[in-house]
C-alpha cells in the first residue's frame, strides 16, 4: 500500500476538518465499492481448482494423509475441503 500526501489530493478546508479528529496520524479510507476477495489476484479461482482436484483425487483413492502432504495442508484442512466439495 502506498501513501499519498493529503495536500496533493484533498482541499485545504477538508484537511483542516480531518485534523480536528486525527492530527499527524495515518488513516485508512476504504473504497466505496468493495471488491470480492481474490478478484485481483485470481486466488479464488486457484483455490477452487485446488479444492476440486483434492476432492477428485480423494475419490480416486488418495488418502487424507497423502493429500495433506501433497498440498501442504493439515489433515483437518483436507477434511474441510472434502466436506465443502461434497455439497
Amino acid at each position: 500500500m502506498s501513501y499519498i500526501k493529503a495536500e496533493t489530493i484533498l482541499p485545504q478546508d477538508l484537511i483542516e476538518v480531518i485534523q480536528q479528529y486525527v492530527s499527524g496520524k495515518n488513516i485508512y479510507i476504504p473504497c466505496k465499492e468493495k471488491q470480492d476477495w481474490g478478484s485481483q489476484t485470481h486466488s479464488k479461482q486457484y483455490y477452487a481448482a485446488r479444492n476440486r482436484n483434492i476432492y477428485k483425487e480423494y475419490k480416486n483413492g488418495f488418502t487424507v494423509t497423502d493429500l495433506s502432504k501433497k498440498y501442504s495442508l493439515s489433515e483437518k484442512s483436507v477434511y474441510r475441503v472434502l466436506k465443502s466439495q461434497n455439497r
